[in-house]
């Protein structure tokens, strides 16, 4: 599910509930400040981004929201040599700081 705008707790509800219950996978877009959020796989966000809203990969980059609150940077997707990004963690700090300020932005309190 692509996500341009703050959902309502109820919308991130039914997300937790039809992913793993209690972690969301996620994909940001950190150039249009948007987001995928709900996939099997962290690459379902992904190309479910590039293909309706033609985003570049060299923005997209991967997270998971916990029940509680937690958010994690980890993510096969985030493995990006020519990014300098040779992690499955979100490596540069101000990348990191921005996924997590549009995850803040879109789908928290």
């Amino acid at each position: 599910m692509i996500i341009k705008e703050k959902i309502s707790a109820e919308e991130l509800k039914r997300l937790f509930d039809n992913s793993f219950g209690t972690m969301l996978k996620i994909v940001v877009d950190i150039e249009k400040e948007i987001l995928s959020a709900g996939g099997e796989y962290h690459i379902d966000c992904s190309e479910e981004l590039v293909e309706k809203e033609d985003s570049n990969q060299k923005n997209l980059w991967g997270a998971n929201l916990h029940s509680d609150g937690r958010i994690d940077f980890n993510s096969l997707i985030n493995i990006k040599p020519l990014e300098n990004n040779r992690s499955m963690e979100i490596q540069d700090p101000v990348i990191r700081q921005k996924v997590e300020k549009i995850i803040i932005k879109l789908l928290c309190k």
